[in-house]
């Protein structure tokens, strides 16, 4: 896109009620009409030339509604997860849209444009001292991706924190526009410890975005619009393996990662645009 229509694409999402205009999306994509779900994912497969060769399912007819096609599983084999016991793990299919050092408590969103981690942690101060000066990635995933996100590493879950929020689309057009977008969206912040210390993983929400899930919760559904914190230390543990699932999104959206200082570093061959694989060596642990 070009400056000017980037500009016009974010000003229109300004005046759009996102969270309306999703709540109806939703609506359809849930819809369990024959003709409706089938004809939503065969327009889908094509539009967005859809590969569904490693799907257990393949074909519209064999899915419940458009979400169980948008959230499908793929085959075994489908993405072997890297098996060097240090490596980091593409936690999704897409591709990054920044990585690099947490640098004096801001984090890159584009080129030029930085947001602070304080707000991206929905203002907490214990949360964000634990990762300043520390590695952060941002991996976008795209309508035709693959929309289950999975452990970069072996982790328990220490806690949830939802942030409520505005749904502006995350492509990278909207991230060149519109200041401080990630930490203005809709997101959930879950926090979890490995063996070599803690990270975070936060699950970002975007226009029409149908839902976020967690493998543990299932959807992420406030019953109010205010900042909600779970603790998990004094519960059942849930733990989680390296590549398992830990939740999914009902259409596209953004996945950022977080590892404080001198506890994690990329593969060197991880720049801006580079595509990802779920499964896939991203990094070390150190």
């Amino acid at each position: 896109m070009s400056k000017l229509t980037e500009s016009l694409f974010a000003a229109l999402q300004q005046v759009l009620p996102q969270h309306t205009l999703s709540r109806i999306v939703g609506k359809l994509a849930e819809s369990r009409q024959t003709w409706l779900k089938n004809t939503l994912i065969r327009a889908f497969i094509d539009v967005y030339n859809v590969d569904m060769t490693q799907a257990v399912h393949q074909r519209a007819e064999d899915f419940a509604n458009f979400n169980d096609f948008f959230t499908r599983e793929l085959k075994p084999d489908a993405r072997p997860v890297c098996s060097e016991p240090s490596a980091l793990a593409s936690p999704a299919d897409g591709a990054v849209s920044e990585l690099g050092d947490v640098e004096l408590g801001s984090v890159m969103q584009a080129k030029g444009q930085y947001y602070s981690l304080m707000s991206l942690v929905g203002g907490d101060a214990d949360i964000c001292g634990r990762y300043l000066g520390g590695k952060f990635a941002t991996i976008y995933l795209s309508p035709r991706d693959y929309h289950r996100v999975h452990m970069p590493c072996d982790g328990r879950l220490v806690s949830t924190t939802y942030v409520p929020g505005e749904l502006f689309s995350v492509n990278q057009a909207t991230a060149n526009q519109v200041p401080g977008l990630f930490a203005r969206n809709e997101r959930l912040i879950c926090e979890f410890e490995s063996d070599q210390g803690p990270f975070v993983m936060i699950l970002v929400g975007a226009m029409i975005v149908a839902g976020i899930e967690t493998v543990w919760g299932g959807q992420v559904a406030p019953v109010t619009a205010r900042l909600q914190h779970q603790n998990f230390t004094d519960q059942a543990p849930v733990m989680l393996k390296k590549g398992e699932e830990m939740g999914r999104f009902k259409l596209g959206s953004t996945v950022i990662l977080l590892f404080p200082k001198d506890a994690a570093e990329w593969h060197e061959s991880l720049a801006n645009g580079t595509p990802t694989v779920m499964g896939g060596d991203i990094g070390r642990l150190l």
